[in-house]
């Protein structure tokens, strides 16, 4: 039976048998990708953004840019953009109806199938994706340092990732992915969209966002599962390291904090545009893609600095809610409370001059000091596991660092055909 994802359409993996892709691609032209556009190519094959294709035509630009719709009207908040310097589309003879072999780490990746090449105005882009031209936005940078021109067209795999360890157990495409939740009986599904280790905040809106999925359904046996979709891509000096956010979000479960019968940790391939709104919108039609029912949203969700509102994203999401395909599960801060003495949330508790906010500042020096803080902060499990990955992984950080960058083993490579 057919996977139907966002906007209604059947969810299609576009990845060909060796054989086929031998044949395909013999004598074509080769353009090197690098590790952001193959994250992209990854999204679009899988079917993670399902239904797009391939790389945008500018008929597609346009209507998100101007109508946060693709060309066909399905709402669609973020262009996915393949760039090139005018130097390079000349080089390589980059024209419509040509196909070229998209390579990475040296080897054959993808097949590029090219409807069109044009240029777009990258601050009008900006102004309605971000809110903001100002280059020091991130997503803002990110776009103002793409190339000259765009290259729209399909994409197909001919050569699948292989996912490096400790990372392959966790990506679940979304035809992988639905097929797990089958099998664990699951009839409601919650995202829980990281970049970060859990803290006990972390983990209560989790827990928080459980309960409210949970609703209305019989309690005889297990029906909801919490699905962590951790991101991974693009790395800044300081971030976590991608080890210690993915095996420290499994730690949850595997310390019982959670269990398999109502937990699950994944990942997905994505560089963070920091959108605030729109980005909650591109989040929500991932997770339908990946077969999930609900999504939790807390506070300033995929924000940066003060771009946006508090729950600027709550108020977009609620306006487009009958052109979704998944329910929202709005939240609240998860907080200490000193006098209740427990994990609590700030819509709960009227402590309101005691309560005190999880500040992501503070944990970073305790877990930089590398003394265990109190278990009301972080589960001692998961501090552990911080630590091993920190001299596992990490050159004896859990942060990033540029040692780190330069060290440490890719998450995905492409094997020779």
């Amino acid at each position: 039976m057919a996977e139907i994802g966002h906007g209604g359409k059947e969810i299609k993996e576009r990845i060909l048998q060796p054989a086929e892709a031998q044949d395909k691609i013999k004598g074509l032209t080769e353009i090197p990708l690098r590790r952001q556009l193959a994250n992209e190519v990854i999204g679009i094959s899988y079917g993670f953004f399902s239904p797009l294709e391939g790389f945008m035509n500018k008929a597609d630009v346009d209507a998100v840019v101007n109508k946060m719709t693709l060309a066909d009207g399905t709402i669609w908040p973020i262009p996915i953009l393949f760039d090139l310097p005018d130097k390079e589309v000349a080089d390589y003879g980059v024209a419509p109806g040509k196909s070229v072999v998209l390579t990475y780490q040296g080897n054959p990746m993808a097949l590029f199938e090219i409807d069109e090449v044009f240029e777009y105005d990258k601050q009008a882009m900006c102004k309605s994706i971000f809110g903001t031209d100002e280059a020091k936005h991130p997503g803002c940078k990110r776009i103002y340092e793409t190339s000259d021109k765009f290259v729209g067209g399909k994409i197909t795999l001919v050569k699948e990732p292989t996912i490096n360890e400790p990372f392959g157990p966790y990506f679940l495409p979304p035809l992988k992915m639905r097929q797990v939740f089958k099998e664990k009986g699951w009839s409601r599904t919650v995202a829980h969209q990281t970049r970060n280790v859990p803290h006990t905040g972390h983990e209560w809106l989790m827990k928080g966002a459980f309960f409210q999925t949970y609703a209305d359904l019989p309690i005889e046996k297990p029906e909801v599962g919490v699905v962590v979709n951790a991101i991974i891509g693009e790395k800044r000096v300081k971030d976590y390291i991608d080890e210690a956010i993915i095996l420290c979000q499994d730690e949850l479960e595997k310390s019982g904090y959670f269990g398999p019968h109502n937990h699950l940790t994944t990942l997905t391939f994505w560089d963070m545009r920091y959108a605030g709104p729109k980005e909650a919108i591109f989040h929500a039609i991932l997770r339908t893609n990946l077969g999930i029912t609900h999504h939790m949203y807390g506070r300033d969700h995929a924000g940066v600095g003060d771009y946006y509102g508090a729950y600027e994203a709550h108020h977009l999401l609620d306006s487009v809610r009958d052109k979704l395909d998944i329910t929202p599960v709005y939240s609240m801060n998860w907080l200490y409370c000193p006098v209740c003495a427990e994990i609590t949330s700030e819509g709960l508790c009227n402590h309101k001059d005691k309560q005190q906010k999880f500040s992501g500042t503070l944990i970073r020096s305790i877990v930089t000091d590398g003394v265990k803080p109190p278990r009301l902060i972080i589960r001692p499990e998961v501090f552990d596991r911080i630590m091993e990955c920190a001299e596992k992984y990490g050159q004896g950080s859990p942060f990033v660092t540029e040692e780190y960058l330069e060290k440490r083993t890719p998450v995905f490579n492409i094997e020779p055909l």
